[in-house]
């Protein structure tokens, strides 16, 4: 085996894609900063900006949500500065060396689910809500490629999740802060100072949110709080014990305890009972993974499924009593979403649109939402049934491909992250998360970069072994 060069006196050192490691650094330490901010300002769903105005003070402007219009241009910044950077591989590394691997393709899916809601948004019956989601879901792609292209050879990112571990941390203790007292004071100041000067009446999510005892953090409601912690807890417990050389195990098990008790704590006081489930089934995918022994895997799982299913059980007897009110309006939001499909199976009804075209079909004892609470299914209703294929295929294909090829048993910050992502996708069967910015932007930018880790995971796999092949 071939010695690596050294370096010649006076020459900078080079990332893995070729770029000096202060470039790669710097925009990876960037792009965190980017999607921890996203979780602090953009939790709040793009159907409803209307309601986000732009802050009007010091005050609003650090603690009140930002319209989404800001993270927009913030990410089209991010992303010129990452395709830069990624130029330098574009030809070298990715149209040479993907082109060759068979599930290149999935690389293409996010554009051709984006160039689909551009299509259906031409058929929308409401040319305004539509344009504002595919703007949206234009930037989510692109977040998506910043993941593939840009950072895509970072191997570990511990730079990156500077800014997430800071973005959770202030959304986490925004939310014990709720839970212990503030939530009463924030409630008291709407309903005296806010509510009576409000030129349209607030949604009524919103209303039923702020009248709840359930804790929502920065995002929009108590499930979104509990998507974030499905999303990014398992990546950010992974990335503090791999942080070796600057903590002892005695340190960083304190640090992972700190911040595991505060996500609990938050995911339990948010009330969301998906949100616990979930969490219950990544602790057991994650177990099957891990390389423990079998006897340590099996009481692993079942003393966190016995605690679990129990605190379930009795903080959520009362909600199964009374009928599981919020189960059963699922069931007819995703009834709703249905018939829609079938009147327009093509183009849907356009992008962001569930909202209006279940108006019109709801019984009168149903509660209105506008959004179908199942993101696959609105999907269908939203953009036809191509832009169902389109965007479930992709985000089935990317999980499986990720965990096909990336060695997670030996790597615990790409389980970390692939179990976040699971988390997200999963929640997704009953939540909005694509819609929201503060789930969706880290998502999809995650799922890209684990993309690209296992495609040149598997590329040089298969140059190693056409390289070792006997010749004849």
């Amino acid at each position: 085996m071939k010695a690596e060069p050294k370096p010649k006196p006076g020459m900078k050192a080079q990332a893995g894609n070729g770029q000096p490691q202060w470039m790669e650094r710097g925009f990876t330490i960037l792009l965190g900063l980017f999607l921890g901010l996203s979780l602090i300002k953009f939790g709040n769903p793009v159907v409803m900006e209307k309601y986000v105005t732009p802050p009007t003070n010091i005050y609003e402007f650090l603690f009140a949500p930002w319209p989404a219009a800001w993270g927009y241009w913030l990410c089209a910044l991010i992303f010129i500065i990452g395709m830069a950077l990624a130029a330098t591989t574009l030809k070298k590394e990715i149209v040479a060396g993907w082109r060759s691997i068979r599930w290149w393709w999935v690389g293409v899916l996010p554009l051709a689910w984006l160039g689909w809601e551009i299509v259906a948004a031409t058929k929308s019956i409401d040319a305004k809500a539509s344009g504002a989601t595919v703007i949206h879901f234009a930037t989510c792609v692109a977040c998506f490629y910043v993941g593939l292209l840009a950072i895509g050879r970072v191997k570990q990112l511990g730079w990156l999740w500077l800014g997430v571990l800071g973005g959770l941390a202030w959304v986490l203790v925004s939310g014990l802060q709720q839970h212990f007292g503030g939530l009463e004071e924030s409630r008291r100041y709407f309903f005296l100072y806010i509510y009576p000067n409000m030129q349209t009446p607030p949604p009524p999510e919103y209303l039923k949110k702020i009248t709840s005892s359930r804790i929502f953090g920065t995002l929009f409601y108590p499930n979104s709080l509990a998507g974030v912690i499905l999303l990014l807890l398992p990546g950010s417990l992974a990335v503090i014990w791999s942080r070796r050389k600057q903590f002892t195990p005695g340190a960083r098990g304190l640090l992972m305890g700190i911040l595991g008790l505060a996500a609990l704590g938050c995911l339990y006081w948010s009330g969301s009972k998906a949100g616990w489930l979930l969490m219950l089934v990544l602790v057991f995918v994650g177990a099957l993974v891990l390389p423990l022994k079998r006897q340590l895997k099996l009481a692993l799982v079942m003393s966190v499924f016995v605690i679990g299913l129990a605190g379930f059980f009795v903080k959520y007897s009362g909600f199964f009593k009374k009928g599981a009110t919020s189960v059963v309006a699922r069931f007819d939001y995703w009834q709703a979403a249905l018939q829609t499909t079938k009147a327009n199976p093509v183009f849907g009804t356009g992008p962001g649109t569930f909202g209006l075209s279940y108006a019109k079909i709801k019984r009168p004892e149903s509660e209105m939402a506008m959004i179908a609470h199942n993101d696959y299914i609105q999907q269908a209703s939203d953009s036809g049934i191509v832009g169902f294929l389109l965007y479930t295929g992709f985000i089935a294909a990317c999980l499986i491909i990720t965990c096909r090829l990336n060695d997670l048993r030996e790597d615990w910050i790409k389980l970390g992250i692939w179990l976040g992502v699971l988390g997200w996708a999963l929640q997704s069967v009953v939540e909005f998360g694509l819609y929201i910015p503060a789930l969706a932007w880290p998502g999809f930018c995650l799922l890209g970069w684990l993309l690209a880790q296992a495609l040149e995971s598997h590329r040089q796999e298969s140059a190693g072994s056409v390289g070792c092949a006997p010749q004849k």
